[in-house]
């Protein structure tokens, strides 16, 4: 048995952990949970989620921020996780009915949740105030349906109002989601007045989500949150927290020369100046302009490779000063507030790996191999256009060089489109019934978030591995059978 990455002629060479590499070792292992799971199988490695929560914090920790981390539990749908946010004393942000009775359900109390629902029903709204759960209100309906049930239990809920509208470079940013920052602070002053129609209704503080990865973004809406939290403070609120949501970015590659080549290689393939690398030539979001001399569009995906990441990412945003001014972490000190985030992928960096049995190859009418596999492309999938990281092929043969083989890998979707990678690969041998295939840094957006059951096909299993000790192969549990 060996295993090989993808040695193509634009390589993207995930970061790899150890415990991926000894799961990769252990074929054993792999042959006995797909035989009793099928294909494809999640893992997740709780040690190294810990980890991330731990390197967020020590920033905090660094800067003597009075701070909080919810889990963004959108992003993996593995109970394991749950658990472990609980276990290590973080909050879990839910966005939907289900989430939030789950995470209740395995011992999360009312102190560590938060529900930041796009759409909130009136029966999730009721659930949340039973259990005086915090609420992000997104508009003036949201907030005249809380105040009602509120009242109707004869209770005061707690709120966070979400903000959007922020100006950065003079141009206002826009999100479908929030109330508008300039717009409606007279209406916020007026709605949590001493003469406001909600009584049952306690605002703990501001929240806001912005879409991208931009440090000065996220900064510049907290220095424009802030103003607005003095202004309400002095209308007579008492704000306790700002949440900031997440998007902080991470980084899945080992080199910036190989993401650096790729993009350029992109570009000359879809300019017909090479050959594809892509199924189809799939620009990933780029295409050719008019005149053909030239590339349009951006592409649309993650951006895989980062130097400033994880735990730099938000060191950078609280030490954001604008012009001479304070920084950022000294303006919520002084201020005497609680600093929240709501990471989902910054958790997961190196938690999660998929894996997929080999089940049929064949040759295209263009010559070209394609390698099916027992999975489908919506267990590997995001809104990106494609997920640009080199997989594994865990050969169960011995592999002799000069064999290499161009292929690409498709799932078991009647649908012409169901490729599981977009970009061609290139292996030192063609794999066989019964390889396996092994996507990296799965864990965060890519496993669930799209996952369907079309065809009746069953969703994939979740498997969690505690801890690894004593060079001892590791020990794999179900995540459904976890309980509290």
């Amino acid at each position: 048995m060996t295993y090989s990455k993808s040695k193509g002629k634009y390589p993207l060479t995930p970061i790899t952990s150890d415990w991926m590499k000894d799961i990769m070792a252990e074929v054993q292992l792999l042959e006995e949970l797909t035989k009793q799971y099928g294909s494809p199988i999640n893992l997740h490695h709780i040690p190294s989620f810990r980890k991330n929560i731990d390197n967020l914090n020590q920033v905090f920790k660094t800067y003597n921020i009075d701070s909080k981390i919810y889990f963004a539990r959108k992003a993996n749908k593995s109970k394991s996780l749950v658990r472990a946010a609980i276990d290590f004393k973080i909050g879990v942000d839910t966005a939907s009915y289900n989430e939030l009775e789950e995470a209740i359900d395995l011992g999360a109390s009312s102190d560590d949740l938060v529900l930041t629902a796009a759409v909130k029903t009136t029966t999730m709204l009721k659930y949340a105030i039973e259990n005086n759960v915090l609420i992000i209100i997104d508009n003036h309906d949201e907030l005249r349906l809380t105040q009602k049930i509120a009242k109707d239990l004869n209770v005061i809920a707690s709120i966070g109002i979400r903000l959007s509208g922020f100006k950065v470079d003079g141009k206002k940013l826009y999100s479908r989601f929030g109330f508008d920052i300039d717009k409606d602070i007279e209406h916020l002053k007026i709605w949590f007045s001493q003469i406001s129609e909600f009584h049952n209704i306690y605002l703990q503080g501001f929240h806001f989500h912005l879409d991208g990865y931009s440090i000065v973004q996220r900064a510049e809406a907290i220095l424009q949150t802030l103003e607005l939290l003095d202004e309400l403070n002095n209308s007579g609120c008492k704000i306790t927290f700002l949440d900031i949501g997440g998007g902080i970015l991470i980084n899945y590659l080992d080199s910036k020369e190989e993401w650096e080549n790729f993009k350029e290689g992109l570009q000359m393939a879809v300019l017909e100046r090479s050959s594809p690398i892509t199924f189809m030539n799939n620009g990933l979001g780029l295409r050719k302009a008019d005149n053909e001399n030239s590339v349009v569009g951006e592409l649309n995906t993650y951006p895989y490779y980062n130097e400033i990441n994880g735990s730099q990412f938000l060191e950078k945003i609280l030490t954001y000063k604008k012009n001479s001014g304070p920084s950022v972490y000294e303006l919520v000190n002084d201020r005497k507030i609680q600093l929240r985030i709501e990471p989902g992928r910054a958790l997961l960096q190196e938690v999660g790996m998929t894996i997929a049995k080999v089940a049929h190859r064949k040759k295209d009418a263009n010559g070209t191999w394609l390698v099916g596999l027992e999975m489908n492309m919506s267990q590997l999938k995001s809104s990106s256009a494609d997920f640009l990281l080199d997989p594994f092929v865990i050969y169960q043969k011995p592999v002799n060089d000069g064999n290499a083989v161009e292929l690409y890998l498709t799932g078991a979707y009647c649908l012409e489109q169901d490729v599981i990678l977009k970009r061609k690969l290139t292996f030192p041998k063609l794999p066989e019934i019964g390889d396996f295939v092994v996507f990296i840094n799965t864990g965060g957006y890519m496993m669930h978030f799209y996952e369907t059951e079309a065809h009746l096909f069953e969703l994939s299993t979740n498997l969690y591995i505690l801890d690894t000790k004593d060079n001892k192969p590791p020990e794999i549990l179900v995540d459904d059978l976890i309980q509290n």
